[in-house]
């Protein structure tokens, strides 16, 4: 009899570690993304813009800390580099060419957790049509449950990695050194698990 007891006790506790283990589905919280990025100008100081804009969702396994089936898009037309007139060149088509190319994608299937709360994904990004790999870092900020409002359960992600904007095909002063090339990229958000 205790021997039949322990065996359902294991079998209870091994169903419900199962159950937890396994990933789970987030949302971007919008009103709790930022996605930035900043590129130099003429060698003066770097440039920072802002997409306002960010819906996306992922997979995340908390005892694995794998991340997984990543989908995020990004508003082109959303940008704001803090100056009208700049808003408008990057929204032409010497930048983003928002009337052409309206989203920004961000798809990965699966991340690789490198220590403890941190690791990279790799995915692919497309801007401009043109879709290249690009590897971006990723920290847990913090993982438990709201403490106000809506209550879900949160993760608090920061992310960051960089670009060359010519690899979309986005040369625009880039030969004579006005623009960067590099973008470095960082983003900022709390995900909340889909109930």
């Amino acid at each position: 009899m205790r021997h039949l007891f322990a065996t359902a006790l294991f079998a209870t506790t091994f169903a419900a570690t199962a159950v937890s283990a396994a990933p789970e589905r987030y949302e971007l919280d919008p009103d709790h993304t930022a996605v930035m990025f900043t590129v130099d100008h003429v060698g003066y100081a770097a440039t920072l813009g802002i997409f306002g804009e960010v819906a996306g969702t992922f997979m995340y396994d908390m005892e694995t800390q794998e991340l997984s089936d990543v989908q995020v898009t990004i508003a082109s037309k959303s940008v704001n580099t803090f100056h009208d007139a700049r808003d408008n060149h990057v929204k032409g088509s010497d930048f983003l060419n928002v009337s052409e190319s309206p989203e920004i994608t961000f798809t990965a299937e699966g991340g690789d957790p490198s220590g403890q709360n941190s690791g990279t994904v790799t995915g692919d990004l497309t801007i401009l049509g043109q879709t290249h790999p690009i590897t971006l870092n990723v920290t847990l900020n913090k993982a438990e449950a709201y403490p106000f409002g809506h209550k879900r359960f949160v993760l608090g992600l920061s992310i960051d990695g960089s670009l060359k904007r010519s690899t979309y095909g986005m040369t625009y002063a880039v030969a004579n050194g006005l623009v960067g090339d590099e973008v470095d990229i960082r983003i900022e958000t709390e995900a909340m698990r889909i109930e």
